[in-house]
């Protein structure tokens, strides 16, 4: 019972955290002046590819600090199930809806990142009641995709494929804009 309340403690605070840090990673590439550093931690620019970064950077923050806390990686594998829902979810909610609308509305986009974080954290905690994908093996899996996730975000900041995905639709640009002298 007391383990029970620890491990939603530990989550309601993870879903508060990705929720708060994952808004303020909107701006920080900016409030840097654009540093490099900044680049591969926040959104660079407007694309769903950047918006989904937002999700997946304070995720697997939280993943690391839950590993450490628990001294086990029990919860691996239910948090990278949890976060590719989340992911999944943001470009099928912002490309269904601006498909009927014709256009994308700023605050549907926030509530679009809203609803992918608690779904990614409901999805988490319902895979971690089942404790069925405890063993060693998911464990093994379940940081493996979480590195995996990290290095794709990693490798596509700075070399993003030409797909929509990945597109600025504000300019057209992908990846990381040139600085401007």
């Amino acid at each position: 019972m007391r383990k029970e309340r620890e491990r939603r403690t530990l989550e309601t605070a993870g879903m508060l955290f990705t929720l708060l840090f994952g808004n303020l990673l909107h701006f920080v590439y900016d409030w840097t002046g654009q540093a490099g550093w900044a680049a591969y931690l926040s959104a660079v620019n407007e694309s769903t590819w950047e918006h989904m970064k937002l999700l997946a950077v304070p995720w697997l923050v939280w993943t690391v600090v839950t590993i450490v806390v628990n001294r086990c990686a029990a919860s691996a594998l239910p948090r990278a199930i949890g976060l590719l829902a989340g992911l999944a979810a943001i470009p099928a909610l912002f490309y269904t809806y601006t498909g009927i609308l014709g256009k994308s509305v700023g605050v549907v986009n926030i509530l679009i990142f809203q609803a992918a974080v608690l779904l990614a954290y409901f999805v988490s905690v319902s895979l971690q009641k089942s404790a069925r994908l405890s063993s060693i093996l998911f464990q093994i899996l379940g940081i493996l995709l979480h590195l995996l996730a990290a290095l794709a975000f990693l490798f596509f900041t700075s070399s993003p494929p030409a797909l929509p995905l990945f597109v600025d639709p504000t300019n057209g640009t992908r990846g990381i804009p040139p600085k401007t002298l």
